[in-house]
């Protein structure tokens, strides 16, 4: 690391007066900004610091990698290029939009935060810090992100990313999963924020930046190449491998179910979920709880489709949820002629649709794309 980040900066520590943590967090800003600025991704986002981009941005990167949000990113903003549009946007088409995503909950909470800036704020993102975290879908780190970014507002962004980086700086062994040690080191993070020079949207930025692509999250941190290396107590003591430490989750619940793929060849028997709880709104393959031999796929739907009918079991699907996993097992149930059965199939609450009205109009989430052959373009 080259010595200029060092110059003026109380890092050649006297091990009989070591720093304290004050004046550790304090000396990080200047050799991770100046890092910032060299190396920094070119991100479609970081062009400019309109508030609405880097809130979009924001809730795009949640739970998601920066590749995979690029693209999305880039039709979501042409689709819906600010609040006012987004407060528009037709539930239906919204989904399609955000579809591959995920958590889609993310997307509903986006058009209803829009319609309170439409209402309250003139279609404007609000410059205050406080009105930000009332808009639905915003937490700490959402509204320090954007009100430090796009108002140059001494607050605090803290993620997974910005944990992992201070943690190790401060040897800390505290849970980073406890909401306590979060609220805790946003404190001192926005008191040493309160202190510095430095802009509070180019620091905040540089801590996620150094956590995304140096100080990473699995496997061993690339500290040859960190400005905070002379600082960091976890890779001066040789517990980068121990720290960041949370307490271990209880393991997921398993839930063995059987999907149907029902269709004739041109149409697909699809469903809505519920408005509430697991996808949501979403549209969904019918499924049903445990795993099914043939004999009791023909007996489940024997009623509906007394014809003879064929089936021949598909791929297998496996989605991880947060607090569950899905562990699938496909039948494929070939009719002649769906549309025969479709008023009453309509009545039981299913759609007969036809794979172009799903690619353009019905969103079906990550978790049957173990089946998308059945409703997407042959290649």
């Amino acid at each position: 690391m080259s010595e200029h980040l060092y110059q003026d900066l109380k890092l050649w520590e006297d091990p009989r007066d070591p720093l304290s943590e004050e004046e550790r967090l304090d000396a990080v800003i200047r050799p991770l900004c100046l890092w910032y600025e060299r190396n920094k991704r070119d991100l479609p986002w970081r062009r400019d610091r309109d508030p609405y981009h880097i809130w979009i941005s924001e809730i795009m990167l949640q739970q998601t990698r920066v590749e995979a949000v690029k693209p999305y990113y880039e039709r979501f903003m042409t689709k819906y290029p600010d609040a006012a549009s987004l407060a528009d946007a037709d539930e239906e088409e919204l989904m399609k939009c955000w579809e591959g995503l995920g958590y889609y909950s993310r997307a509903r909470n986006l058009k209803k935060a829009a319609q309170v800036c439409v209402q309250d704020y003139q279609g404007n993102i609000p410059a205050d810090y406080e009105q930000l975290l009332k808009l639905p879908g915003i937490g700490s780190y959402t509204a320090g992100a954007v009100s430090s970014i796009a108002f140059n507002l001494r607050k605090p962004a803290v993620d997974g990313n910005v944990l992992r980086v201070i943690h190790r700086v401060l040897a800390c062994r505290d849970d980073i999963l406890s909401q306590k040690v979060k609220k805790a080191l946003e404190n001192r993070l926005e008191a040493s924020m309160n202190r510095m020079e430095a802009d509070p949207g180019t620091y905040n930025q540089a801590l996620m930046e150094l956590g995304a692509c140096v100080c990473i999250p699995n496997g061993e941190p690339l500290c040859s190449q960190c400005p905070l290396e002379r600082l960091c107590l976890a890779s001066r003591q040789g517990l980068t491998g121990e720290i960041p430490w949370k307490q271990p989750k209880k393991p997921r619940k398993i839930e063995e179910r059987t999907v149907f793929v029902i269709t004739d060849g041109q149409r697909i028997l699809i469903r809505q979920r519920p408005d509430s709880g697991l996808l949501a709104g979403l549209y969904e393959l019918p499924q049903t709880e445990g795993r099914f031999e043939e004999e009791e796929v023909l007996t489940y739907w024997k009623d509906l489709f007394p014809e003879t009918v064929k089936t021949a079991e598909t791929k297998e699907g496996k989605h991880i949820f947060s607090h569950i996993e899905w562990h699938m097992t496909g039948w494929e149930i070939r009719l002649e002629n769906l549309l025969a059965y479709r008023k009453q199939l309509e009545q039981l609450g299913y759609l007969v649709a036809n794979k172009e009205q799903i690619r353009k109009e019905y969103t079906i989430p990550k978790a049957f794309s173990a089946w998308k052959n059945y409703w997407e373009e042959s290649k």
